[in-house]
């Protein structure tokens, strides 16, 4: 197997501290910056305007430094008076600026709390609120998917997956990148950022609960070491692994893979196909992408087609999957559909068409 920079990147991974943590899709897109500020602006107002008020009536004011009250003065009684510090040295004398005092500066002051108080309550009750989801999340989080790289491949492998009817609170992507990771939460999905070859990094992702993994990184040795990584964590989750050398998929299958898919090869293969028969080549396309023209999909016998022979079903049988054995349409040991196969088809798109996942392991070559 080609492991470029295996013993580099294990060196850089010792060295670096990663970032590792669990990120949930949020509602509110607000910058937690620009909510401060805005609240500091408020605040800043309200001492601005009470300094004002106390300058315009500054002969309803004693100082007993010199009796008199300019705009310094103003700003400083406004300051200790919003604050609730309140030394004294500078009083209301008047009527006028008493009555001021109680219905306007009163109320200001007040509101100068709500804003400061408020600031640090909200920052207290967002992270309690974080902190509660979190624990939520994880307490309801089973036989949810995995996604490991959040790249092409990975976007495509859970676009497919989601088709099929599995909710987005179901996926939990786990990418090195804190910005992929904000991409996929900003789709509804859970995230964690740190590097899945970590044992800790999986277990972030409550890999250990996962029905399903879908190891799809942009390098051969990152996957095969994820995927020995996930398969100690979890011996019953279903593994898909994507890899971009043929050589090194049966690695990959002795590593705890359930199935591999060479990348760079099918891709070939279908750039050739292309060449020989630019018609095949678009039905293979269209096979691949989900939702549109031709589908691809498993589902169980129904009790009228148990005892029927493949050719005499309606639908366009490719394959039976019996025990754990995938059965061409034409082989002879398929003989009569049984209620416990499982019949992959070719079907025409519709919005209601999708696969019925398949809860046991993929069968081994």
């Amino acid at each position: 197997m080609k492991l470029p920079g295996h013993d580099a990147m294990a060196r850089q991974d010792d060295e670096k501290v990663v970032v590792r943590q669990v990120k949930l899709p949020k509602r509110v897109v607000e910058r937690p910056l620009r909510q401060v500020a805005g609240r500091l602006l408020m605040a800043l107002t309200v001492l601005v305007a009470t300094a004002i008020i106390v300058w315009v009536d500054r002969s309803g004011y004693n100082d007993n430094s010199d009796g008199s009250v300019d705009l310094l003065d103003a700003f400083y009684y406004a300051t200790v008076t919003l604050s609730t510090t309140g030394y004294g040295d500078i009083t209301p004398v008047s009527d006028g600026a008493r009555i001021v005092n109680i219905f306007v500066i009163t109320p200001l002051r007040v509101l100068f709390l709500i804003i400061l108080v408020g600031t640090t309550l909200e920052v207290l009750t967002e992270r309690t609120r974080d902190e509660w989801r979190l624990n939520r999340w994880r307490s309801n989080l089973r036989d949810h998917t995995v996604v490991v790289g959040f790249g092409t491949k990975g976007r495509s492998a859970i676009q497919t997956v989601c088709a099929t009817g599995l909710k987005a609170d179901q996926v939990v992507v786990v990418d090195p990148s804190s910005k992929v990771i904000e991409a996929a939460t900003a789709l509804g999905f859970a995230g964690v950022v740190g590097d899945a070859t970590r044992s800790d990094v999986l277990l972030r992702a409550e890999v250990q609960r996962a029905r399903q993994i879908i190891v799809a990184t942009q390098r051969d040795d990152t996957a095969v070491l994820v995927t020995l990584t996930a398969r100690q964590l979890n011996r019953a989750a279903k593994i898909v692994a994507a890899v971009r050398e043929e050589e090194n998929a049966p690695l990959l299958r002795q590593s705890g893979a359930d199935a591999v898919i060479t990348s760079a090869s099918a891709a070939g293969r279908l750039l050739g196909l292309s060449v020989l028969s630019p018609s095949a080549g678009m039905v293979m396309e269209d096979l691949i992408q989900q939702g549109s023209g031709l589908d691809l999909v498993e589902r169980p016998v129904i009790k009228a087609e148990v005892g029927l022979k493949v050719r005499e079903t309606e639908d366009l049988i490719v394959s039976v999957v019996r025990g754990h054995r995938v059965l061409g349409y034409d082989d002879r040991a398929i003989g009569t559909l049984q209620l416990t196969d499982r019949l992959i088809t070719i079907v025409r798109a519709t919005p209601g068409t999708h696969s019925v996942p398949d809860t046991r392991r993929l069968p081994q070559d």
